[in-house]
């Protein structure tokens, strides 16, 4: 069975004309010369390069759709008739009392500093990419709002057309940093936090030192990759101005914006984009240790770690080192990735699918753990937007996961939400919204509860996305809490892999949680034979 067929996707806006595909190749089992299109090869026969990356940059957001022998959806979740974990103190284990509206969904993540957050989410890493910029105050106010923290990715520092560098090519001067950080500043209101990424261009301009110098920006995170591709970050630019400038400021463009052919290529009107890519980062333990002593010596509180979909011996050295670096919070992204542009086979066919890779940090965790040595909290990445699948992740990931990572999950309420507000300004409202109504009052449902937190004077300051964000948190809650409640775990600290069975044997061996047909066998034989 095909786990995946190549050569056709939305992603890359191609599709088979024939009904019958191979399904190693991807390609029609009858291709016809004169074919029309428009498969990726047909495409690629004439767009070249840009058949690599979903499309168009800037206006999607992109995840791999393959399927994998085991994930997630091959565990359910118990439920119980009787107990309570997690109640206040004093508070009795009744039907009075143990009510899922009182669940907690509130957490913490840190290893002697704690940040607190009112769901156990966070955003991915919302980077250089084009729609992480424009849609920035949808996400940044959304998430402050909320109560959760967001990660300012890679690279912001080293694209932003008002970049000023002195005489050591260090940033002294980074205005879409800086918005980035007021956005959310403003709105923050004692949980969750903004922490900036860093990769080995962010750590060649000074990045570090500027966001703390000038904002006193608590927690700085180290990046190792993530589960969308196994090289740094990229983004496309579609003039050759700002590819030469890109260039000039010492990252990798394709093609080569400097050599003539490219440049007679774009004034002929063939050439459409340029890339600009992050160099690959190289890790050694020595090299880990000296640059959280660096960081911790500028001033940084907390700094966090975030790998992707590498195997074993990468998924060793992160928790390994971590441990001993004391790092505040780990983040650990199985593929398939979702990006604001990576490489659409890279996407589909790189690195360790979540569930297995989730399964051996938990493992590897456990054995650190019975050694006497205590391992970073965990945040699990990679595939999720509902609230069991959040449960799931706690539960598989029980003590050390603390949140789960979502990437374009929670990017697509800030989306929804802005594109409300210009459908309203608009009059184009489509039936899929106006069913609700034809005001935000009318359409968003938290939208009173925003104002409440806000004020009433604030709120025509705050944008849709933003308020759509916060009604997609508050979906997440309600729905965990429910979830909660029925496994009888009314705070997210009692959440165990317990709670959890594996519906197949496959899933039993990769994640070692039981099998549905063994999960409290022995305690129903006590009951039966007592």
């Amino acid at each position: 069975m095909n786990l995946q067929q190549p050569n056709g996707n939305d992603a890359t806006r191609t599709t088979n004309r024939s009904r019958s595909v191979v399904p190693s190749s991807g390609l029609c089992s009858r291709c016809i010369d004169g074919c029309r299109g428009n498969c990726e090869v047909f495409k690629a026969t004439f767009r070249g390069r840009e058949l690599l990356y979903p499309g168009p940059f800037g206006d999607v957001t992109a995840g791999g759709d393959k399927t994998y022998p085991v994930d997630y959806s091959h565990l359910n979740i118990h439920g119980y008739a009787l107990g309570a974990k997690g109640l206040p103190d004093g508070v009795p284990s009744d039907s009075d009392h143990a009510l899922f509206p009182n669940v907690s969904t509130e957490c913490a993540y840190g290893w002697d500093r704690k940040v607190n957050m009112s769901v156990p989410v966070f955003t991915g890493a919302l980077g250089s990419t084009e729609i992480a910029r424009k849609n920035w105050a949808h996400f940044a106010v959304g998430a402050a709002i909320a109560g959760v923290t967001i990660v300012c990715g890679e690279n912001v520092c080293g694209i932003d057309p008002g970049l000023e560098l002195n005489a050591d090519k260090k940033v002294i001067k980074a205005p879409d940093m800086d918005r980035r950080i007021a956005d959310y500043r403003m709105y923050h209101r004692g949980q969750g936090e903004i922490l900036i990424q860093m990769n080995v261009e962010d750590t060649r301009l000074g990045v570090a030192e500027y966001i703390i110098d000038k904002h006193g920006i608590d927690t700085i995170e180290l990046k190792w990759g993530q589960g969308a591709k196994c090289i740094g970050g990229e983004i496309k630019v579609n003039s050759l101005e700002r590819a030469l400038e890109l260039q000039h400021r010492g990252y990798i463009v394709t093609p080569d914006p400097s050599d003539p052919v490219n440049q007679a290529a774009y004034n002929a009107g063939a050439l459409k984009e340029f890339e600009r890519h992050s160099r690959l980062g190289f890790v050694s333990e020595e090299g880990f240790m000296a640059e959280v002593a660096r960081l911790r010596a500028l001033g940084f509180k907390r700094i966090t770690l975030k790998t992707g979909a590498y195997g074993l011996r990468e998924l060793a050295m992160a928790i390994k080192w971590g441990s001993k670096a004391k790092i505040d919070l780990l983040t650990i992204d199985g593929s398939s990735g979702g990006t604001g542009m990576s490489p659409w086979r890279m996407m589909e066919e790189w690195g360790m699918p979540s569930l297995y890779l989730h399964s051996a940090a938990v493992e590897f965790a456990t054995l650190l753990t019975q050694k006497g040595e205590r391992v970073p909290d965990f945040a699990f990445a990679g595939g999720f937007s509902s609230e069991d699948g959040v449960f799931k992740a706690l539960a598989l990931g029980a003590p050390y996961v603390k949140a789960v990572c979502m990437g374009r999950a929670l990017m697509i309420p800030g989306m929804v939400g802005k594109n409300i507000e210009q459908w309203m300004k608009d009059g184009d409202l489509p039936k899929t919204v106006s069913e609700f109504g034809s005001t935000k009052e009318e359409i968003f449902v938290c939208y009173e509860k925003v104002r409440e937190l806000v004020g009433a004077a604030e709120m025509a300051r705050i944008p849709l996305g933003a308020v759509g964000i916060y009604s997609y948190a508050d979906k997440l809650r309600v729905g965990l809490q429910q979830l909660m409640a029925g496994a009888r775990c009314f705070n997210t600290a009692a959440i165990t892999r317990r709670e959890l069975m594996s519906l197949t044997e496959e899933c039993a061996k990769v994640t070692g949680i039981p099998y549905l047909m063994d999960s409290y066998r022995a305690e129903a034989m006590d009951i039966l034979n007592g």
